[in-house]
């Protein structure tokens, strides 16, 4: 894909930007972390707004609501809706990012019909049923059951770190469908409604204080076989189409506040003073920076070429874990030496004198939690070396 801008491509920047620069504003900030009835009202809201103005579901076809944007004018929305520091996607994170663009590649007509233009639109928020409290990082052994019966799949198992449950209409739910096959042959990938008897959504709190998780306990969920992703037993590959998804390209909006991450250190270490001299006149620190915003540079391409892959193919590619463990990684490095350069500061979780203690803080609780979403970084380093490095995969334990 040719990268270099062209006037059409510049035009659509330029009224996106000034779209931004009059919406944002007036839209106001968010509501307090712990009011989750008012964080979806806003959090639809503002996707709504982006869908009557034309800029949601910017890669999907336009029939079902979509723009249809080429791979250039995603990297662009990215960029400006990032610059903009316009409202996060929140509580459609599921829905837009891999949730609905799962459906979109291995749906059926009908559920694409039926989920599709309502999660653009901000009607639908969606859940993820993947993690189980005894899976650890194996996804695979996930042992929630799903049995036949007629039109309906009956569905008993217990779902953990369960982002939005409480909030959500609907789940992306992994289910082992043929408990006698192999591990990776007999699970299913079902749509699951959230109204359903049976479901029991209980919260469950982080260090941070925020209910964005849940546990889900499923007792006799009746679910109509016709919420079926893919075939039956054959929802592995279908949940790697989930993966690349969650993986190569959901995080690209946070890679890019990233970096405006990094311009608010360089913006505070300028207010830092000791001895006459501020934190900003550290050469060590200053290099430190500047290592950290050329890596970010890295993986913004990184970034660009699993929107290429996703474009011509449909889905990003293997690559994608590579994405994933990078930014974790200078997630991490990043918000370390934030809190580094606040001093005795950086272990308060409200803000001191002038200074951005409180966000500073909260950036790195969630930094250190990306090690563990979307698939742990040990698996993720499993994962280049296996299937991208050809090497020997790792050996199994000795069940004796």
């Amino acid at each position: 894909m040719d990268l270099r801008t062209t006037p059409e491509e510049q035009k659509f920047r330029d009224d996106l930007a000034a779209w931004l620069a009059s919406e944002v504003p007036a839209y106001g900030p968010p509501p307090s972390t712990h009011d989750w009835d008012a964080r979806r009202a806003y959090d639809t809201g503002w996707q709504r707004k982006l869908f009557e103005a034309g800029y949601a579901g910017i890669n999907w076809p336009k029939e079902y609501g979509g723009l249809d944007a080429s791979g250039v004018e995603q990297l662009i929305y990215f960029e400006e809706i990032a610059k903009a520091n316009a409202p996060y996607i929140g509580v459609n994170f599921v829905g837009m990012l891999h949730g609905g663009p799962t459906i979109m590649v291995e749906g059926t007509e009908a559920q694409k019909a039926a989920h599709i233009p309502r999660i653009i639109s901000g009607e639908e928020v969606w859940c993820q049923g993947f993690s189980e409290p005894v899976a650890g990082s194996d996804l695979a052994n996930l042992q929630t059951r799903a049995e036949r019966d007629g039109d309906h799949y009956v569905v008993n198992g217990h779902k953990i770190w369960t982002s939005f449950a409480h909030v959500a209409d609907y789940c992306e739910m992994l289910v082992r469908t043929d408990p006698d096959s192999s591990k990776h042959g007999g699970i299913s990938w079902l749509i699951m409604p959230m109204d359903l008897d049976g479901i029991d959504i209980r919260p469950l709190p982080t260090l941070e204080g925020e209910g964005e998780f849940s546990e889900v306990f499923l007792e006799d969920v009746r679910i109509p076989v016709s919420n079926l992703v893919g075939k039956e037993n054959d929802g592995w590959r279908v949940t790697n189409v989930t993966l690349r998804f969650e993986r190569g390209t959901a995080f690209a909006s946070d890679m890019i506040q990233l970096q405006a991450f990094v311009a608010k250190m360089v913006e505070t270490a300028k207010k830092i003073t000791s001895d006459g001299a501020t934190a900003w006149d550290d050469k060590a620190l200053r290099r430190e920076i500047g290592h950290l915003s050329g890596e970010l540079e890295s993986l913004w391409a990184m970034v660009k070429l699993s929107v290429c892959e996703a474009k011509e193919t449909g889905v990003p590619g293997v690559g994608a874990s590579a994405v994933k463990l990078y930014y974790t990684d200078i997630f991490q490095r990043t918000t370390e030496l934030a809190v580094r350069l606040l001093g005795r500061a950086g272990i308060s979780r409200s803000d001191v004198m002038d200074l951005p203690a409180q966000h500073f803080f909260a950036r790195h609780f969630n930094a250190i939690s990306t090690a563990i979403a979307a698939g742990t970084s040990q698996i993720q380093k499993n994962i280049i070396g296996e299937r991208i490095l050809g090497q020997v995969k790792e050996p199994k334990p000795n069940p004796a």
